[in-house]
């Protein structure tokens, strides 16, 4: 009896350990805004994806990416992206843009990582030649 019991319990907590662990993506209310930069200047224009559930460099295809937003201008704000309704969890940001100033395209990307159920982040993306 003491063995089915402990079968049991074993059982339980090992299916409430594996509802508890949540993905990267999105259904939370974390959210990001990215201000993609080359060189401290603001990058309007520049093309960022996000990967859910990434803590490095997935690639430069982009077609692997869950989802792209496009930098604009807010007033008093450098051009950014912002990616709301996200979980906790690892995300990585990839940028592509053209960087006027020297005539040439820019790339370049970091990891995320959202540890609070409601948390703002925001965070400087550097691209670069």
């Amino acid at each position: 009896m003491n063995i089915r019991r402990s079968n049991v319990a074993f059982l339980l907590v090992t299916v409430l350990a594996f509802c508890s662990c949540t993905k990267a993506g999105l259904g939370g209310e974390a959210s990001i805004a990215a201000f993609p930069k080359h060189h401290e200047q603001p990058i309007p224009g520049c093309y960022v994806y996000i990967k859910y559930d990434a803590k490095e460099f997935p690639g430069t295809d982009i077609s692997i990416y869950d989802d792209f937003q496009i930098a604009e201008e807010e007033p008093g704000q450098d051009p950014h992206v912002h990616f709301g309704g996200l979980k906790n969890g690892e995300y990585y940001l990839y940028g592509v843009g053209f960087d006027s100033s020297i005539n040439a395209e820019v790339t370049g990307g970091i990891p995320i990582e959202i540890k609070e159920k409601r948390s703002e982040i925001d965070i400087l993306l550097p691209v670069t030649e």
